[in-house]
């Protein structure tokens, strides 16, 4: 088995053990399994977990506001996204947002494969003691880490995706764009409408008791 496997399946194991969210985020804070990203981080961005959140956001990775403050989704994004959220009736305080990695990339660049299996043991048992109703995953990649090879992302938003994974349970995903897509392109663009259309659809889904 490669060292990644090794290292993620060690990864998965540790994960497995903690008892709570305190735990697991103890656990995570302590991680260094990427040599890269533990010797550049200055913050491990664990995520946000209010209690009882139906609601789950799922981005990339921290950037250079989340690596400081050691919280996700702060910076310029994050603004926006709070923004957005407020526009559908929905309150940050209100959701959960994890990251699929939890340190920042180097000079923000993507995830690499091998970064993002060695997280995945941590991401997983996230997602396994929330317990989301939605998750809605922001940007391609966050997408792909739930949904598999993604072709493009205006082929899978806007639509409920039925997950059922390796060392998952089952998971209700709506994906979407990411918010910094929705600055790029600007208030006319259409990651932003986008972006608003689906956060409107994960609200009213929220919003409908189980049954």
């Amino acid at each position: 088995m490669p060292d990644g496997a090794v290292t993620a399946v060690r990864i998965r194991a540790a994960a497995a053990g903690a008892a709570d969210w305190a735990a697991l985020s103890l656990r995570i804070r302590g991680c260094v399994a990427c040599t890269e990203l533990a010797a550049t981080r200055k913050s491990v961005v664990v995520g946000q977990a209010p209690a009882r959140a139906r609601l789950l956001l799922l981005g990339e990775a921290p950037g250079a506001q989340e690596d400081a403050r050691g919280e996700p989704f702060v910076g310029r994004a994050g603004q926006l996204l709070d923004r957005t959220l407020e526009e559908v009736g929905l309150s940050r305080e209100s959701v959960a947002v994890l990251n699929i990695l939890k340190c920042r990339p180097p000079g923000n660049r993507r995830p690499s494969p091998e970064e993002a299996l060695r997280c995945r043991g941590w991401l997983d048992r996230q997602l396994d003691m929330l317990a989301p109703t939605l998750v809605v995953t922001l940007g391609t990649t966050a997408a792909a880490a739930l949904l598999g090879r993604v072709p493009s992302l205006a082929s899978v938003r806007g639509s409920v995706h039925e997950v059922i994974g390796p060392g998952l349970g089952a998971l209700s995903v709506l994906p979407t764009y990411h918010p910094s897509a929705a600055l790029r392109f600007g208030p006319a663009g259409e990651p932003l409408r986008a972006l608003r259309a689906d956060l409107e659809l994960a609200a009213r889904l929220v919003a409908v008791p189980a049954a």
